[in-house]
């Protein structure tokens, strides 16, 4: 049994305070049911999500609740789509409710960002969309389980109420053998402490998640004084903060001694995915026609059972003649498939173009 503790903290930044808007993040950590589960949330932040706040909130809670009475069935499906969908699902029921409740005209104005790690024995869920950061933590260092996305800006990024939401949330079914804690932040702290540019986190998380080797409690306190001392209050302009923490009591941290201070900035892209995309089509186009015609011209085979019995007195040349009266008796239903295939291969040609034509359009 692996013994962890959990924690998570969110601090208001110093851009809402000053204009007295309420704190847009929303953070939870639990033990249920022999699951442990970190789920933060960051509320959109432009002014169309007037209700952002709320949004944020019941995400963090219905996703822990989620993940602590359905570990097994989620984590145990092999349906990567089904899983994510679910999910996605889950928080706009919630969200359906908080529109009536609150009289809006749109799911949008509950926009938010979602972050969650749920740990069960040794197996470890992990989910994210939007920007913000997942961090493992190794005896060998620091990397990310999963980075910050974003959309056609820096400054842009995906939430939970989007169209097609589960296509932008990741998911990431493992185990916690070499993992000694995993830390979750919001874009207010994610800024801070790690680079873009070169994907390195800088050595301070480890150090804030070993904030609970001493308990929860302390933790919390701790965590929140770093945050507001180093994070939040290092500008007039700083966004709402939050950071949760599973952590793996008696496993080994890094070598503070041994984190690299610099790295290597990733290459420039020289192709991008719509690109790809594009230079794939003459070959899908191909090989749609080629599996659509194997598939008309494949004969209607006969199961052995299926077989007319030979009748008495009858000549093979008989049987040969009734067997090829029943190959032209199949010949129109051949035709007709081909029809049919023709149909629904025109038909994903064309959705393979609108798709295309949509991420030009949003890429303009």
């Amino acid at each position: 049994m692996v013994d962890l503790n959990v924690a998570a903290v969110t601090v208001i930044g110093q851009k809402h305070r000053q204009r007295g808007v309420p704190c847009e993040d929303a953070s939870v950590a639990v033990s249920a049911n022999g699951v442990s589960a970190v789920v933060i949330a960051d509320g959109a932040g432009s002014k169309q999500y007037t209700h952002a706040r709320f949004g944020s909130a019941a995400a963090v809670n219905t996703i822990a609740k989620l993940l602590t009475e359905h570990f097994d069935a989620l984590y145990n499906e092999n349906r990567e789509a089904a899983v994510r969908s679910l999910i996605i699902a889950a928080l706009h029921v919630k969200f359906a409710d908080l529109i009536v409740e609150h009289k809006l005209d749109t799911i949008e104005r509950l926009s938010c960002t979602l972050l969650f790690c749920a740990v069960k024995d040794r197996r470890m869920l992990v989910g994210h969309i939007g920007d913000g950061l997942i961090v493992k933590v190794t005896p060998s260092g620091l990397s990310p389980l999963t980075m910050p996305q974003n959309g056609a800006s820096s400054s842009s990024t995906y939430f939970v109420t989007a169209n097609h939401a589960a296509d932008y949330l990741r998911l990431i079914k493992t185990t916690v053998d070499d993992v000694h804690a995993v830390a979750l932040m919001t874009d207010g702290v994610q800024d801070s402490v790690y680079d873009d540019n070169t994907g390195l986190i800088k050595p301070v998380v480890a150090r804030m998640a070993d904030t609970l080797s001493s308990g929860r409690q302390k933790a919390e306190a701790e965590l929140k004084g770093i945050i507001e001392k180093f994070v939040v209050g290092s500008s007039n302009n700083s966004d709402d903060a939050s950071f949760g923490v599973i952590y793996f009591q008696g496993t080994k941290g890094p070598d503070p001694k041994n984190l690299p201070g610099g790295a290597e900035p990733f290459g420039r892209a020289s192709e991008t995915f719509k690109d790809l995309q594009t230079s794939l089509v003459p070959d899908v186009k191909r090989a749609k026609k080629i599996i659509v015609e194997a598939a008309a011209n494949a004969p209607v085979m006969l199961k052995e059972e299926e077989k007319p019995a030979k009748k008495t007195g009858e000549t093979e040349n008989d049987a040969a003649k009734e067997n090829e009266s029943r190959k032209l008796n199949v010949r129109p239903v051949i035709k007709k498939s081909s029809i049919l295939m023709w149909i629904i291969v025109i038909m994903e040609l064309a959705a393979i173009i609108w798709l295309i034509l949509k991420l030009y359009i949003l890429k303009v």
